[in-house]
């Protein structure tokens, strides 16, 4: 009995060896919000926007980030003039309410090249708003291109236009919702009263 406790420990340390630590991954999923509501006083137009969820591979570090580009005074002046921009984070609530239109697994240093753009985008030389032509679907391009993906073309007012558009682009990234939890087969057994032969 000793024995086989020992050699179970035994293949249980050897399968842990081998198995190794369980790789860290970041999932970047890119989303339009479809705007036109009001909430807290506020009108919410539409939007595109990332957000990066997992743990970077090499230090174990969780990653919950989420990031778009919108003007930091809406108005109607932006139908006229430039603005200054600013790169916003959106709670939880509204990434929640948006539709995810890509998904993808980066590497760390895939990611790191992402935030590195968004930082890019915050600093005085990127953050010029521009309505028409430098608004959230620049940024998120810019942002996919540098996640590896090819961009439909822009610039474009119209974030789910634009995202589906680029989705085509990467069949391999399009958004799937989670596959749902398959129940075990049914087995069918034998009827315990034999049948009797169909005449």
């Amino acid at each position: 009995m000793i024995g086989a406790v020992r050699r179970a420990g035994w293949l249980g340390l050897a399968l842990a060896l081998i198995a190794g630590p369980a790789m860290a991954e970041v999932v970047l999923t890119f989303y339009a919000h479809p705007g036109a509501r009001v909430r807290d006083g506020n009108l919410l137009f539409p939007h595109a926007y990332v957000q990066a969820t997992g743990a970077l591979d090499d230090t174990g570090e969780p990653v919950d980030w989420a990031a778009g580009f919108t003007a930091k005074n809406p108005g109607p002046q932006l139908l006229f003039a430039r603005g200054d921009g600013v790169v916003a984070n959106p709670d939880a609530r509204y990434v929640g309410e948006g539709k995810p239109y890509l998904r993808l697994t980066v590497s760390d240093a895939d990611y790191r090249a992402v935030r590195a753009r968004a930082d890019w985008w915050a600093s005085p030389e990127g953050s010029v708003y521009d309505l028409r032509r430098r608004n959230c679907i620049s940024f998120i391009a810019d942002l996919a291109r540098a996640a590896g993906l090819r961009t439909a073309a822009e610039p474009s007012m119209k974030p789910g236009t634009f995202l589906e558009a680029t989705a085509v682009l990467n069949p391999r990234a399009v958004w799937r919702p989670d596959e749902p939890e398959m129940s075990p087969p049914e087995i069918e057994t034998e009827p315990l009263i034999p049948r009797s032969p169909a005449n």
